[in-house]
């Protein structure tokens, strides 16, 4: 289900691109300066450490940890289900803390029950002030044996975002203008949606499928109140990404622009959420 086109550890750390499940912090996605405000303060990001990269119009993009390593801490199976558990204690590394000094530690659990993979994060701050979170997911999928001309993508949403020519929010939004299901034959996708529609448990569903019901359902928790869909034309994936807050979600929060966007964890507090990745087989 997950794109990943390598056939080994080796070749993705010789060619390292993203693929299969990315985890994007302190940030997700772009931000529209080498600075941040948070808590009423600037925070100034050093590009001399050279640990964060930068989009074409020299935006920074994605955070820090996308090939950071993590230490598993617990790992359990049975017959019908299994989970592992890893931490990364971001205070740690003083690179990190230079370029966004809340000391957090994170713990990500995957576990697998029934046939359906549930990520779950948990983020614990340690510092004295509310830490800011625009965190996120750039889940690649892949329907293997289908021709992308027949992938269907259903979006469970009803506004996107307006982008600036730099790929940032401006502040507006605008009602989705395309009908479920969207055909990936015609219809490339690169969109922040907002307003999602959610279920009796208060998830959102995203769906990509052959069109005669085989398929991935993805479920975004709650606290997930931002998707971005990606697939771009030519790829042999689609990208559904779950998101905590909206693209350069600290410094528009700062101009009072998607302020209900920006979530943040309290002094000594912690968050917990996830989000669920399940095969549809037709029936």
């Amino acid at each position: 289900m997950l794109w990943f086109p390598y056939g080994s550890p080796a070749e993705l750390k010789a060619k390292p691109v993203q693929a299969g499940n990315p985890f994007l912090a302190p940030w997700a996605n772009r931000i529209d300066q080498e600075a941040y405000w948070a808590n009423g303060r600037k925070f100034l990001l050093n590009p001399h450490l050279e640990n964060f990269r930068h989009d074409q119009r020299k935006q920074p993009i994605h955070g820090l940890l996308v090939f950071a390593a993590w230490n598993v801490v617990d790992l359990e199976a049975g017959e019908d289900a299994a989970e592992v558990t890893s931490k990364l204690e971001f205070w740690r590394h003083p690179e990190w803390m230079a370029q966004f000094p809340f000391a957090h530690t994170i713990e990500m659990t995957y576990r697998l029950t029934g046939g359906v993979l549930e990520v779950q994060t948990r983020i614990a701050n340690e510092s004295e002030q509310p830490m800011p979170l625009v965190i996120g997911f750039h889940t690649y999928y892949q329907l293997p044996g289908v021709p992308r001309h027949l992938w269907k993508a259903h979006v469970p949403a009803r506004e996107s975002a307006v982008l600036s020519d730099t790929l940032v929010p401006t502040g507006e939004t605008r009602r989705v203008s395309f009908q479920n299901p969207v055909s990936l034959a015609t219809t490339p996708l690169d969109d922040i949606f907002v307003n999602l529609g959610r279920n009796a448990q208060g998830r959102a569903e995203f769906r990509v499928d052959d069109g005669a019901g085989s398929g991935i359902s993805v479920e975004f928790g709650p606290k997930y109140t931002v998707g971005i869909v990606y697939a771009p034309p030519g790829r042999d994936f689609i990208c559904f990404e779950p998101m905590t807050g909206i693209t350069n979600g600290f410094n528009l929060a700062h101009k009072g622009v998607h302020k209900d966007l920006l979530q943040t964890v309290s002094a000594r507090g912690a968050w917990k959420e996830s989000f669920w990745i399940r095969p549809l087989l037709k029936p």
